[in-house]
């Protein structure tokens, strides 16, 4: 690490502000470009030790860049990953206010509760499948506190990866089921069909944004408990919304899941 116990602090501070009072900022790799991975999250951990200390709860996991493509542009080799609090969760057909929000997107996703832990290192594919509970179709709202959605990937890790609301629903499935390689979604808002997918574009199977989690967080001494809920990544590029509009996914043999935002 190169920032001081000191830095991390105030700079975990400067982000959750901009989170809870709906504000941006320029990214804080301007004020401190030899930050490394290490600092990055040392400030997401500590936004989440301030929002545990006021009493918040974590409700789930999440990965984000969690395509091949964009890894290779951005030259990184893993998914960047975060947690999800019991206040960014919206219910299902749920209201979500526009105005706690900077300039909130949406993206589909499929998502994975748990049965057993998971951990690494070596964790696979095969390993998630086996302690997955059940999956699920869900829509999360990706939120950046960055100034015009323009950050760094350390950055955006610090920031808790532009995390801040999530809906999920449908119909439980056994991930065995069914080759979530192929399951398609189907994202409308406002009744136009504004995004189309598959599984697969998800790390070539969504399980494996699961595995690649458990094999971070075991590098760091950590597990995926068992009971966990994991959003596995965009499976299409992010929608922007407005007041007013509602969006809608339908997942293939996983129905749907549905917001407005007011």
């Amino acid at each position: 690490m190169s920032l001081d116990i000191a830095t991390v602090e105030a700079l975990a501070e400067r982000l959750e502000d901009c989170e809870l009072q709906a504000r941006d900022t320029l990214k804080i790799t301007l004020d401190h470009p030899d930050m490394d991975w290490d600092d990055a999250y040392a400030v997401q951990d500590a936004i989440l030790r301030r929002k545990l200390a006021r009493g918040a709860r974590v409700v789930g996991l999440k990965a984000g860049l969690t395509s091949f493509a964009k890894m290779r542009q951005m030259g990184i080799e893993t998914p960047i990953f975060g947690f999800l609090a019991d206040s960014f969760v919206v219910p299902d057909g749920g209201r979500c206010r526009h105005a706690d929000l900077i300039h909130p997107k949406v993206e589909p996703e499929i998502v994975f509760v748990t049965k057993a832990p998971l951990a690494g290192p070596g964790c696979t594919i095969a390993e998630v499948l086996a302690a997955t509970d059940f999956v699920l179709p869900g829509i999360e709202v990706i939120d950046s506190r960055y100034r015009d959605f323009k950050f760094d990937l350390k950055s955006v890790v610090a920031d808790n990866c532009s995390s801040s609301r999530f809906v999920i629903g449908g119909i439980p499935r056994d991930p065995r089921d069914l080759d979530l390689r192929a399951t398609g979604v189907v994202m409308e808002k406002n009744g136009q069909v504004v995004a189309l997918g598959a599984g697969a574009a998800v790390l070539g199977h969504p399980a494996n944004a699961v595995a690649m989690l458990a094999n971070h967080l075991g590098a760091r001494g950590g597990e995926i408990p068992a009971g966990t809920l994991v959003l596995s990544g965009g499976i299409t590029e992010a929608v922007s919304v407005e007041p007013g509009d509602h969006v809608m996914l339908h997942m293939q043999e996983m129905g749907c899941t549905s917001l407005t935002f007011v």
